[in-house]
């Protein structure tokens, strides 16, 4: 493979959007520095990491050129949200030389964008970090008890979210989301099952995430990217 920049990577152990990136950049077989920004501790809103990424958010990526590059920019490129980072590395290191994270074929493109969207604009948004806190504080205001409401918009939002997947990855899923070749719709889905679990969603009610949920557990590059086996991950969470 051509040579390639240096890569960093600030992301956090449990954040499903860092994931998803660190699980890809396993698949293609890019090394990379990870810098951790511990999202309990606040220190997404710390000046330097702001400047970095003013959406107060992880992943960030940094692509900064080393003297064997000849093809990345002479100055550090910085690009956040991790689906536009996924279409980045997919066009960037490119198959055949890398694994490709979407197919060529372009219904089955649009399919895998398709799913990969069910979670990162329907899914994600409603049960991030941000939103948790949020509903949690509300819910005191209103005289609801916070450490219930929380965990019960999680549930409901998440198993709402991942019916909607199963409805289409029912009729697109081959062994894996789209067909039987691993893409970023694999990499979204993932760490939301995982989310999912954590929260107590009944997941015996999606049978093809299901069966995707087992393929995917046995790929490397998802055990690699995993919340479980990262450097920031407390020993108490390690598989």
């Amino acid at each position: 493979m051509s040579s390639q920049p240096k890569i960093t990577l600030h992301t956090y152990f449990r954040s499903s959007c860092s994931a998803r990136v660190r699980m890809a950049l396993h698949l293609k077989g890019l090394t990379f520095t990870p810098v951790y920004i511990h999202l309990l501790k606040d220190d997404q809103f710390s000046q330097s990491y702001v400047a970095l990424n003013p959406s107060k958010a992880v992943p960030t990526i940094t692509f900064s050129p080393n003297e064997n590059d000849t093809e990345s920019e002479p100055v550090a490129f910085v690009l956040t949200q991790s689906v536009a980072i996924l279409e980045y590395l997919d066009e960037r290191f490119p198959a055949p030389e890398y694994p490709a994270l979407l197919p060529k074929n372009l219904e089955d493109r649009a399919r895998v964008r398709q799913l990969s969207h069910i979670v990162a604009c329907d899914i994600q948004p409603l049960t991030n970090l941000k939103m948790l806190k949020e509903i949690k504080k509300f819910a005191g205001e209103a005289g609801k008890n916070p450490d219930t409401a929380g965990p019960e918009w999680q549930r409901r939002n998440l198993a709402e979210g991942l019916r909607a997947f199963e409805a289409v990855a029912s009729k697109t899923a081959g062994k894996y989301c789209v067909g039987d070749t691993v893409t970023m719709a694999d990499f979204c889905l993932i760490p939301t099952i995982d989310s999912a679990v954590r929260f107590g969603v009944d997941m015996g009610e999606f049978e093809t995430i299901g069966r995707i949920w087992r393929a995917l557990e046995e790929v490397e590059a998802v055990q690699k990217g995993g919340w479980r086996t990262q450097g920031d991950t407390p020993e108490e969470f390690r598989c």
